[in-house]
């Protein structure tokens, strides 16, 4: 079975591994930090903004059973890529929106649903989505893993982060993995 890396940014990265996770396909979803020059970021420097990395999720999928563009659709579907650096109040180059590219195919696959999507007028302002080739993907602390699942009720769990699992659930139900 063949498996391709996919890593997005869109803001707090508990928000996208809660959403990604849910997908048939999705083999695993790991939370960390990409596109800065420290070269040991942690939690605390990505969070103050030191580090110049956005949090991350980098998400290893089997293209047979979902592809890039769809995972794109729903990263798309989950965030607002039109604010600079900001998802709702979280603030900061390390919350910034952007697709790491890990060849080219994916980089015109992602350039192509940005300019088809600022074409249609899918939201009332340009997309700032950054498309970027990925670097080096440093994986965030332990305590980040499946944040959501083992903190459903933590106040901001409860308020940023279910909405958008409860999203792509509604919107995205032919895409989900069978009930266990």
């Amino acid at each position: 079975m063949s498996k391709t890396i996919a890593t997005l940014a869109g803001g707090c990265f508990w928000c996208l591994e809660a959403a990604f996770e849910q997908l048939a396909g999705v083999e695993s979803v790991l939370p960390g930090y990409m596109g800065g020059q420290d070269p040991a970021p942690t939690y605390e420097k990505v969070c103050r903004g030191d580090s110049g990395h956005a949090e991350v999720v980098q998400i290893v999928f089997d293209p047979a059973k979902i592809d890039f563009e769809m995972l794109l659709t729903v990263f798309f579907t989950i965030h607002d890529p039109t604010t600079l650096n900001r998802q709702g109040h979280d603030v900061g180059t390390q919350y910034r929106s952007a697709i790491f590219t890990h060849d080219d195919t994916q980089k015109a696959q992602a350039e192509a649903m940005i300019a088809r999507f600022n074409t249609e007028s899918i939201w009332p302002q340009p997309i700032v989505t950054e498309v970027v080739p990925a670097g080096h993907f440093f994986v965030a602390e332990d305590y980040h893993h499946h944040y959501f699942q083992r903190n459903p009720y933590q106040g901001y769990c409860l308020a940023v982060v279910a909405p958008k699992a409860v999203k792509v659930r509604m919107e995205f139900r032919d895409l989900l993995r069978p009930a266990s």
